[in-house]
């Protein structure tokens, strides 16, 4: 049977995984950050969708299962799966969703990186490393 427990970093020779986190109103920063994290050699988990799908004949607002909550326990488990978080925060802006998500990765001891806050720093490299 596999060791099921996520690593805290990532081993030697092996990508870094990062989740990214913020506002789904972000939608092209998000792609940008992915794309350049991507191509830096890491392993990026992103939103699995920045509003709902326009899907014929579906009323989401009758959806009973709690979408939103459904959609936050699959984001909490990509952070797990993450060997650190990064927050696209255009403007510095942190959301309530997003305050929730970095408390939990502090919680599990993952690294949080602000990307507004490091313009001159590369995504994903610890400055003082």
């Amino acid at each position: 049977m596999e060791d099921q427990q996520t690593p805290q970093t990532a081993a030697v020779g092996e990508a870094k995984v990062i989740t990214l986190c913020g506002s789904t109103q972000f939608e092209a920063e998000f792609a940008e950050v992915n794309q350049r994290l991507t191509m830096e050699g890491c392993v990026v988990i992103s939103l699995g969708m920045f509003g709902l799908p326009n899907l014929p004949d579906y009323d989401w607002a009758a959806d009973g299962s709690d979408l939103r909550a459904r959609l936050g326990r699959v984001h909490f488990q990509k952070i797990r799966m993450a060997d650190e978080v990064s927050i696209v925060d255009q403007g510095g802006y942190v959301g309530e969703s997003t305050r929730r998500e970095i408390a939990y990765a502090e919680s599990l001891g993952k690294p949080v990186r602000y990307l507004s806050l490091e313009t001159s720093v590369r995504p994903g490299v610890d400055p003082q490393e």
